[in-house]
């Protein structure tokens, strides 16, 4: 369901029929606490409405995901609330089916090893989502601490038919046929050089200024997709190429341009390929519009 509501919103937000507020920031009175709110609308299936993203710190050593979301619908006429959805889980979803779309139309059809780095709470959706999409045989967990990359092997073990193992970011990396980042990185995790041809790489985690997972080397020589270059430009994994992208020395498609063929998506088998998703408004009001369907069916 996550799927087709964010490959929808892909397009959406690439033939204009999305439109995107302005992303907004606010702080808890805690350190280390802070919320992003994501606003927008979609023509046509005529949904509006705001996700509310949150990151508590200290929420882990409660016992509790460090991530919540909250996604709110409005009326379209009348601009009352219509629906408030906890998407603590949905968020998974929807940021792990961003990546599935993109695989879909950017990774080798051959792929069968996926490396993630990271282990934190969105690792898990996107290693169920791409085991949906891709024939993975083998996936490989590297984290800061082999502790938690076993803890999330253990966590997909009864979810996955494929082979798990934790090990190190270098050995994850020389073996990735798919490569996904979901950390909250302020330098690249890993060298250009680790990084074999044909590989497709998903960088989940660079959602802010500052933040960056990817080596710029290796950025330079990739082709380049995004949910939304404007926004991956601005706070994206491409925010450090931002000048050269200026110049036009470097281009970003949409992936909304790859999956209608207004643009070409992988062009060989030796291309590598690196998807940015800072996430959008349009994903959000999406799926929470497919649940509130699906809900307004139950019996």
């Amino acid at each position: 369901m996550a799927f087709g509501a964010v490959k929808a919103a892909f397009i959406a937000a690439a033939d204009g029929s999305a439109v995107l507020g302005t992303l907004g920031r606010g702080t808890g009175t805690e350190p280390g606490t802070g919320f992003t709110i994501k606003s927008g609308h979609v023509k046509g299936v005529n949904v509006v409405g705001a996700k509310l993203g949150s990151y508590w710190s200290g929420n882990e050593s409660r016992g509790l995901p460090c991530h919540n979301s909250t996604v709110l619908l409005l009326d379209p006429k009348t601009g009352e609330v219509a629906y408030l959805i906890e998407g603590r889980g949905l968020n998974g979803w929807r940021t792990a089916a961003a990546d599935a779309v993109a695989a879909s139309v950017l990774a080798r059809r051959n792929s069968r090893v996926l490396s993630i780095i990271g282990a934190g709470h969105q690792a898990y959706y996107e290693v169920r989502a791409l085991c949906e999409i891709l024939s993975i045989e083998e996936v490989r967990v590297s984290s800061r601490t082999e502790a938690s990359a076993w803890s999330l092997v253990e966590k997909l073990r009864p979810k996955v038919a494929a082979k798990l193992s934790a090990c190190s970011i270098e050995s994850a990396c020389r073996a990735a046929d798919v490569l996904v980042t979901t950390t909250s990185a302020t330098k690249p995790l890993f060298e250009d050089a680790w990084i074999k041809p044909g590989t497709h790489i998903a960088a989940m985690g660079t959602d802010r200024k500052g933040k960056q997972e990817i080596p710029l080397s290796l950025v330079r020589r990739a082709a380049l997709f995004a949910d939304h270059p404007a926004q991956s430009r601005e706070i994206g994994e491409f925010q450090h190429i931002a000048a050269e992208i200026d110049a036009g020395s470097l281009s970003v498609v949409a992936i909304g341009h790859v999956l209608t063929g207004q643009s070409p998506g992988r062009t060989s088998d030796d291309q590598i390929t690196l998807f940015d998703s800072s996430g959008i408004a349009p994903q959000d009001l999406l799926v929470a519009q497919r649940i509130v369907e699906a809900a307004s069916h139950r019996p």
